[in-house]
């Protein structure tokens, strides 16, 4: 949770993540005329994705649970079957239902993440919940580089944070 930040985890993450759903909503729209395979497809990815956290990173590594917890792809999922379903058109689908997905993962995500985003001062310093778990919870395999704690909230033009 301390790594999902506001730039690159709300980018990058739907892009890559509609491959998938898209697939498998053509391939079951095309041959069945089922228009929910964007669901069911992100359902068993979700639920694939909880076993691997639970048995790979709480089993093995013993990370917290919060730390490590799958993000939400069902709302857009389902934005993108109901599209396919009123218009009955891939085109519109890919363009009005990819929209859709990618417009709604932060806000779906918005329920669990909220609450790591509150902030907390800590030794005179400002930072979210999700910063501070991620400076006590030290990982060995992870660079300091990495789990550098923001020390400012204004952002620049640039990728970096103005202190």
């Amino acid at each position: 949770s301390d790594w999902k930040d506001r730039r690159l985890w709300v980018t990058v993450l739907p892009i890559m993540g509609i491959t998938f759903p898209a697939a498998v909503q053509a391939v079951l729209w095309w041959r069945y005329r089922i228009a929910f395979g964007a669901t069911l497809c992100v359902l068993g990815l979700l639920f694939g994705e909880w076993v691997n956290r639970y048995f790979n990173f709480w089993g093995w590594t013993y990370f917290p649970i919060n730390f490590v917890f799958p993000s939400q792809l069902i709302p857009g999922a389902i934005v993108l079957d109901v599209v396919l379903l009123l218009s009955n058109s891939m085109q519109l689908t890919a363009v009005v239902g990819g929209l859709g997905f990618g417009l709604l993962f932060y806000p779906g995500n918005w329920p669990m993440m909220a609450p790591l985003h509150l902030p907390v001062e800590y030794n005179g310093m400002m930072m979210t919940l999700a910063d501070l778990s991620g400076y006590h919870y030290v990982r060995t395999g992870m660079p300091e580089y990495i789990r550098m704690v923001e020390k400012g909230t204004l952002r620049t033009f640039g990728k970096d944070v103005a202190p």
